[in-house]
């Protein structure tokens, strides 16, 4: 049996950006090219017949947005025959989490534009943009629960509170603060420095740390971390 394959592989990286006290974002481009001219959506491009796929994502992403991203994970593979009216086309999607402020966005090469938007005022997506986005925001929240992940967003010392609202903010719903701090400080990932901070008008609070040893023995021995609500 003759089998007539044409098929093109592409990436698409969902960056997400957090700031303090703040909501959460996505890096968007605006295109530059047909199909889908002046829409916006995820950075990415077509695979080169010598990179990686890691290469791959590393390359467009900063040359449609100028930034560069240490790690990504692998999201899923978006195979459907129309997803791009150009060609049939395999798109596997990355998702990562930064800080914006530590990137200077600049739009290159496809893209005309590039920028941050909040997840509750996103422009309409081109391609199948939309649904990988949707499936990237579910699998970080679904994280949460096995991985204590985004302590790279906070300061090597912070308060409590800004571990709090960085789980709100992702979760987008109100944690039990008294569980969620019970819990946090007995798997002994973060420790209690002798440090205290002012904030506002309230009273000081004590600063905290993460303990990345004690962390990479939890995810050895299959860390599990379930998350109370209000």
């Amino acid at each position: 049996m003759k089998i007539k394959q044409d098929i093109k592989v592409a990436i698409d990286a969902v960056v997400f950006g957090y700031e303090s006290k703040n909501s959460l974002s996505v890096l968007l481009i605006k295109r530059g090219i047909e199909p889908f001219k002046d829409e916006w959506a995820l950075p990415g491009g077509l695979v080169l017949n010598d990179e990686s796929l890691e290469d791959a994502v590393e390359r467009e992403l900063k040359e449609e947005t100028g930034v560069t991203i240490d790690y990504l994970e692998q999201l899923y593979t978006f195979g459907s025959p129309n997803r791009d009216p150009r060609n049939r086309v395999l798109a596997v999607s990355y998702f990562g989490l930064v800080k914006p402020n530590h990137f200077k966005i600049k739009a290159d090469t496809d893209a005309v534009d590039v920028q941050w938007f909040h997840l509750s005022e996103l422009p309409k997506l081109a391609f199948d943009h939309q649904q990988i986005l949707d499936m990237a925001h579910k699998r970080l929240k679904a994280k949460l629960s096995y991985e204590p992940i985004g302590f790279d967003l906070l300061n090597d010392e912070f308060p409590f509170s800004d571990l709090e609202n960085l789980y709100m903010t992702i979760l987008e719903k109100e944690i039990d603060r008294r569980n969620f701090r019970k819990k946090m400080l007995s798997f002994g990932i973060i420790e209690e420095t002798n440090k205290i901070e002012k904030i506002g008008s309230g009273r000081p609070a004590k600063l905290f740390k993460f303990n990345k040893k004690k962390f990479q023995q939890l995810i050895v021995n299959d860390f599990h971390f379930e998350i109370k609500f209000v």
